[in-house]
């Protein structure tokens, strides 16, 4: 075995036993031995991340990237890394210094596809598959892939063309049912009712797949009104996912203790003017309207819509110098509350959107979760406009229960859990709203698909904008939405009768409970 093999094999020991001050300085051997060794970087970037060194791992990332990788299998742990921290330009330098897309493997085009979907790129992604489909018309994941990016910019006629391609080409390919339950209303007369059941009862599903059909199949059965069923569906689906995640409620409330202790200063309350544009932060719980709201404000010559991003939490995440899992930690809190530069959190977060903004005085930054984040944003940005979707709990949590988040709100596959999660989210926006008065927005989401003209001038004026009567034509909309909305939302402004949950009230009492708002009977 070679010196370097040995040193290698040394490092991933100490690894597997996280050791990372070891891994890391045999890796340190390595890089030194080799310094332009893609490879060696990226691991050091990885094993940085594992030690909770932020700023490490993300300088080990862009120096690989700076090596310049051309080995398929390098180039696509290295814009894994460059997606982490947002570094877009240098992804894009990546893709670009392979060639030709029609030089690039279609597995890495999928893979750049992949990553330019995640940042709300849909039109590049879209390119990039456009391409691996000409070379492979057949592979089931180009199909499936593109048939999702299609579904992103409401494209749905194509997106189901795609994915009936898929299914019948590859019927196990779950993740092209779980898309298509959702493109339209399933009938008695066309449904995909039997082939779901037929893949979800085949022998050995593999745990994933059987989550996505089994929330398809819930999909299904209650666009056909078998409610009792669909139930059932429904559980079968939670309670998979759920066994999958770790999460605690208790950290959740811990998490919450820490942000409303944090002392935010008076200042904070106060909107500053403007030197350039000026973000409207869009946030709630999951599924509460926050897609429908930044669809209208999109409408306005004088906002750009640019959907859910991470750039705040990745200005945090080098503040605090901590690489949190998710927007927010209670490690990440505590190590703000020791100190930290706000100023420079609000450059991070511009300078990192600059190659995103047009020449619009505004534009939104609609990731629910920054509701976990006002005390940041109010300091870090204090031009920002802060709007608060809220919503019926009720019609909140049943959409966030059939929702299958792949990777956010581990809290919504168990009753009680996200009933506790949603009163630990009303704590917390009770308290930001007694500690920066005026510098929220609440928006009640009943009234905006009932009222929507008067919600909209006043979001406008709080925003500093006037109203423009064309935010309020959104069904013919082109603009990509990588949301559980991106479908509901190209509906337009739609307000039920009846809510959603009402079937399964009986059902939903433990959530009822839990939300502390038991239903009547």
């Amino acid at each position: 075995m070679s010196s370097d093999a040995a040193l290698r094999q040394q490092a991933e020991r100490h690894a597997d036993r996280q050791e990372w001050a070891q891994a890391t300085a045999c890796f340190e051997a390595l890089r030194a031995r080799h310094p332009g060794d893609a490879d060696v970087l990226l691991q050091l970037s990885y094993i940085a991340s594992l030690a909770g060194r932020y700023r490490d791992a993300h300088a080990h990332a862009l120096a690989a990237a700076q090596a310049a990788p051309t080995r398929p299998d390098e180039v696509a742990q290295l814009i894994s890394r460059l997606r982490t921290f947002n570094e877009v330009p240098a992804l894009r330098a990546c893709l670009a210094r392979l060639g030709p897309p029609a030089r690039v493997p279609v597995p890495l085009l999928l893979a750049f596809a992949g990553q330019f979907s995640h940042l709300n790129l849909h039109e590049e992604a879209l390119a990039l598959l456009d391409e691996a489909r000409r070379r492979e018309p057949g592979h089931p994941s180009v199909l499936v892939a593109r048939g999702q990016a299609l579904v992103y910019l409401g494209r749905f006629a194509e997106a189901e063309a795609e994915l009936r391609a898929c299914v019948a080409r590859a019927p196990q390919v779950s993740r092209a049912w779980w898309l298509l339950a959702g493109l339209k209303t399933q009938t008695p007369e066309a449904n995909d009712l039997a082939a779901i059941h037929a893949q979800l009862t085949r022998p050995q599903v593999p745990r994933e797949a059987a989550i996505e059909l089994a929330f398809a199949l819930h999909k299904v059965l209650d666009d056909l009104g078998r409610h009792d069923e669909a139930w059932q569906a429904l559980m079968l689906a939670c309670r998979a996912k759920r066994a999958l995640l770790d999460y605690r409620p208790e950290d959740s409330v811990a998490l919450v203790d820490a942000l409303t202790a944090l002392p935010i200063p008076d200042a904070a309350a106060v909107v500053q003017p403007a030197d350039g544009p000026v973000p409207i932060f869009i946030v709630g719980m999951h599924r509460s309207g926050t897609t429908l709201l930044e669809q209208l404000l999109h409408g306005h010559p004088q906002v750009q819509g640019l959907g859910e991003l991470y750039d705040l939490t990745v200005a945090m995440r080098e503040a605090t110098d901590h690489p949190c899992r998710g927007p927010i930690d209670l490690t990440l809190v505590q190590r703000a509350a020791a100190g930290v530069d706000f100023a420079a959190v609000g450059r991070h977060y511009l300078d990192g959107l600059a190659w995103r903004l047009g020449p619009e005085a505004c534009f939104t930054d609609k990731l629910p979760s920054n509701f976990l984040n006002i005390g940041f944003i109010a300091q870090a940005l204090p031009q920002a406009r802060i709007l608060h979707l809220r919503r019926d709990a009720m019609e909140v949590g049943f959409s966030n229960l059939r929702e299958l988040f792949h990777e956010a709100a581990p809290y919504s596959y168990d009753l009680q859990e996200l009933g506790g999660f949603y009163r630990q989210y009303q704590r917390l926006m009770a308290h930001w709203q007694r500690v920066l008065p005026g510098r929220i927005l609440e928006v009640d989401y009943a009234a905006l698909v009932r009222r929507p003209e008067a919600v909209m001038r006043e979001v406008t004026a709080f925003c500093g904008l006037s109203f423009e009567p064309a935010m309020l034509d959104i069904a013919g909309s082109r603009r990509g939405v990588s949301t559980a909305s991106a479908v509901s939302v190209r509906q337009g402004i739609v307000a039920r009768a009846t809510p959603k949950w009402a079937p399964y009230a009986a059902a939903l009492q433990p959530l009822a409970t839990a939300l502390g708002q038991p239903l009547a009977g």
